[in-house]
Order: C-alpha cells, then sequence, then structure tokens
C-alpha cells in the first residue's frame, strides 16, 4: 500500500474518534436540556430552538473550515495545537479532580430537573410562539455546538484531508445523541460522562501536544505513530494524577 495512504489512514482514524468522544460529551449536555424543554414547555419549541441552532452551527463550521486553507499548515496547527491544548488540559483537570472525589462529579439528572423546574416556574405564553423555551433550547444548543465545531476544526486542521474524518465523527455522535434522545425520552445519566471526559481530555491533550510540536518544526519519532505515544504517555499520567489526588483528598478527610 502507498505509503502516503497509511499516513492518511494513521491520522484519519484517531481523528474521527476524538472528534466523536468529544462531541458526544457536548451533545449529552445539550440533549439534557432540550429535553427539559421539551417535556415541560413543548416539544415544537425545542426543535425550532435545537435545529435553529444546528444550521447556524453549521453554517459557521462550513465558513471557517475551508477558511483554514488559506493559512499557512504550521501556523494552523501551532495555533489551533495551543488552543487543543488549553483545552483537553481543561477537560482533564475536572476528570481527575471529579475521579478523585475533589469535585462533584457531574449528573445530568439533575441538571435536568432544575432545568426543569427553572422553565416550569415561567409562565407559558398564551400565543403559539413560546420564546422561552425556544431561547433556551437555541441557546445550549449554541453553546455546546460552539465547542464541537471548535473541536473538529482544531483536530481536523492539523493535516491535508483530516476536516472531512474529524466531521464525520461530530456528525456521528449527534446521530446517536439523537437517537438515544428519540428512544429513551430522558437525560442519558447512564453514560459515564466523567469517563468519557478523561479520555477525551487524554486524546485532545495528546492531539494539541502533537500538532503545536508540528508547527514548531519538531521531528516526531516515528511520525504520526507519536500520537499514541502522546496518549499512552499522558493517560498514564493522569491515571497516577488522579489516584495521588484521591490518597491526599482521603488523608485531609480523615
Amino acid at each position: 500500500m502507498d505509503q502516503s495512504v497509511i499516513a492518511s489512514v494513521n491520522h484519519a482514524w484517531p481523528t474521527m474518534v476524538a472528534a466523536f468522544l468529544a462531541s458526544l460529551v457536548e451533545f449529552v449536555e445539550a440533549l439534557t436540556v432540550v429535553l427539559a424543554v421539551g417535556t415541560t414547555r413543548g416539544w415544537r419549541s425545542a426543535l425550532i430552538g435545537s435545529i435553529g441552532a444546528l444550521v447556524v452551527l453549521f453554517v459557521v463550521g462550513a465558513l471557517l473550515g475551508p477558511a483554514l486553507t488559506h493559512i499557512p499548515l504550521r501556523a494552523v496547527q501551532l495555533g489551533v495545537g495551543t488552543l487543543l491544548l488549553l483545552f483537553g488540559l481543561r477537560w482533564l483537570r475536572k476528570a481527575i479532580l471529579r475521579s478523585a472525589g475533589v469535585i462533584p462529579f457531574h449528573d445530568e439528572g439533575v441538571t435536568y430537573e432544575k432545568e426543569a423546574a427553572i422553565l416550569r416556574s415561567v409562565t407559558r405564553p398564551s400565543r403559539s410562539w413560546d420564546a422561552i423555551a425556544i431561547t433556551t433550547a437555541f441557546k445550549i444548543t449554541m453553546l455546546e455546538g460552539i465547542e464541537v465545531v471548535f473541536i473538529v476544526i482544531a483536530v481536523g486542521a492539523g493535516g491535508t484531508g483530516l476536516l472531512l474524518p474529524a466531521t464525520a465523527g461530530a456528525l456521528a455522535a449527534l446521530c446517536v445523541v439523537i437517537a438515544l434522545g428519540l428512544l429513551v425520552h430522558r437525560p442519558l445519566s447512564a453514560i459515564p460522562e466523567n469517563i468519557l471526559k478523561f479520555v477525551v481530555g487524554v486524546l485532545l491533550t495528546a492531539f494539541g501536544t502533537f500538532w503545536v510540536g508540528e508547527g514548531i518544526g519538531v521531528d516526531w519519532p516515528g511520525e504520526d505513530w507519536s500520537v499514541i505515544a502522546l496518549v499512552a504517555g499522558f493517560g498514564i499520567v493522569a491515571v497516577l494524577t488522579s489516584h495521588w489526588c484521591r490518597t491526599q483528598a482521603a488523608a485531609i478527610r480523615s
């Protein structure tokens, strides 16, 4: 097989997996609020707000993605790599602290109940358009969706042709969350979100480190295979750090 094809495949599958897992977390959080809107204020308003936000996000992604092709590749790798590294470290830090018991776990069920209570407390309008419901669904979908667009562009901007697998991963995550939402009609609290954030934090941190290295001209040993070594390295450090934080927290409580 041609070496360029092998390199493309080696880059494409981790890009798709990273985009899928990161997008899955964001879409699950958006689904929780959309479900609260739908069950308390009506599904038409929830769908109008969510679909409207998705349309805006697709337009933004379609405009920003091709625009990156006009910027030198190394500049793109350095810029998005730095942002991706910071983004991944933020997720990884929270996941480590949650697994260590330092900060509480994120509970989609609790989030759903809080949002539903707030929405029930607001009087529903007599007219057909429910501005509160539409705005709430639009806002949460936009907020979480903007992070998805950033992740897709960031992990897809590191090499030629990677934007497509990154987009495919995000769209697959969207389809999975929509399908689960239609099937269960309740928050997806059974999904181990902290584990997902832990894994995604490791992946994004590894990708960010790799792209920054590429941007400053680092000659990575093994070239594309270095991403796997970085994932393993950051994963081991994160697990050890989590264990250390858990031990320290237990010592303080005792």
